[in-house]
């Protein structure tokens, strides 16, 4: 399986678990039982009773008419935006959450870019009784801030980080610090296929049940399992391997990857990774980021506080060197603009992340018979602000 991860968590040449001296008992645990644990009967039919009645599950596959009349194409968009909390985030955070019950763990610590992670997390830490700390970037949590007030009214202590950019990178920092300083109680609940395995592989197979709902639907709709190709956006990468798990090894798929390009790639005010980073060991894990020429991250910048992202999983600088993937770097005024058209076309409002994926419409030609689904990772409510500054309304 050549975008599997192998046992020692490498995509090809990217991955791994490069890891502070204290973090490595509480690691290999994970690593050694995390398997073992999911793939349990009782895991699995807890897991999949709450994705069907808490969740939502399974989200519509939902043919985009008036998209399609324009584009000359056939559009579909998965519509993560209407799982409970208003993203795909909530699938991660249920198996993860499950997970670090049957480890033992009484607390739960995360990190959040848009938010959108930070309330699932913080959703199902009161589901299931658990203490919950929330890491943001202070300038995230000035640009989400309607994220912000539902975590704290659903029992989350939100702590900004003030470090650097002050957004996601931060955030994961000190949540990573938080989590080698605790390691025996906490139980670190990451929100991206991202960090030291066997997170990247954990956060896919949860997230998986997205293109394994695609595949199903497709079938009944179009005749056919598989899609001529499947458009995400991608910051550090959750929503986007769950679209793309169960079509990796399907090379008829094509896939499509969205980033934030910011505002200038060439002056690096962008976080289009696949374009501007390098080979190197970000937050626990061999991958492609970008960095200066001592092999510090640089800032990442995007209009959307979920891409802001330095870099992403190792997956997809698997991928990239494969050349399994068609990467775009989606500047912010498309973007925004592509969300725009989505509201007037089909009366959907997408979260800035999602309208990044929405932009390759525009960026690259599709043929009419071409079955195209888009992963509308989230919903725009949190975004409003943003969006109403962006276009003065």
């Amino acid at each position: 399986m050549k975008y599997q991860v192998d046992q020692n968590g490498f995509y090809g040449n990217y991955g791994g678990a490069f890891i502070p001296e204290a973090l490595q008992p509480i690691i290999g645990q994970l690593q050694s039982d995390y398997l073992k644990i999911i793939n349990q009967t009782d895991f699995q039919e807890e897991m999949q009773q709450l994705l069907r009645d808490y969740v939502g599950r399974p989200t519509p596959l939902y043919y985009a008419k008036n998209l399609s009349d324009k584009y000359n194409t056939k559009v579909y968009l998965k519509r993560e935006d209407l799982c409970h909390t208003g993203a795909h985030k909530i699938n991660n955070t249920i198996g993860q959450i499950l997970l670090a019950k049957r480890l033992g763990k009484r607390k739960i610590v995360a990190e959040t870019g848009a938010g959108q992670h930070g309330v699932a997390t913080a959703t199902v830490c009161a589901l299931m009784g658990m203490e919950c700390i929330v890491y943001m970037g202070a300038l995230d949590i000035e640009r989400q801030s309607p994220n912000v007030a539902r975590m704290k009214m659903l029992g989350a202590e939100v702590r900004p980080a003030r470090s650097g950019a002050q957004t996601l990178k931060e955030a994961v920092d000190e949540a990573l610090l938080y989590w080698i300083e605790n390691p025996d109680d906490t139980f670190y609940l990451i929100g991206s296929a991202v960090g030291p395995h066997p997170y990247p592989d954990m956060v896919s197979r949860f997230q998986s049940v997205i293109s394994e709902e695609i595949k199903k639907q497709l079938n009944d709709i179009e005749g056919k399992e598989t899609p001529d190709y499947v458009v995400a956006c991608v910051g550090g990468g959750s929503n986007a391997v769950g679209a793309f798990y169960h079509f990796l090894e399907d090379e008829s798929v094509k896939l499509v990857v969205a980033e934030g390009g910011g505002v200038s790639i060439e002056d690096l005010k962008t976080a289009a990774t696949s374009f501007v980073g390098k080979d190197g060991i970000l937050h626990g894990s061999k991958t492609l980021f970008m960095q200066d020429d001592t092999g510090e991250p640089l800032e990442a910048y995007s209009i959307s506080a979920g891409l802001d992202y330095p870099g992403f999983g190792p997956l997809y600088s698997h991928m990239k060197e494969q050349n399994r993937a068609e990467f775009f770097a989606v500047m912010d005024d498309e973007a925004m603009q592509a969300g725009l058209d989505l509201c007037k076309q089909e009366g959907i409002i997408p979260a800035i992340e999602s309208s990044h994926a929405l932009a390759v419409l525009n960026k690259k030609q599709f043929k009419p018979s071409d079955v195209v689904v888009i992963n509308l990772s989230g919903r725009g409510d949190k975004d409003l602000d943003n969006y109403r500054n962006y276009f003065g309304f």
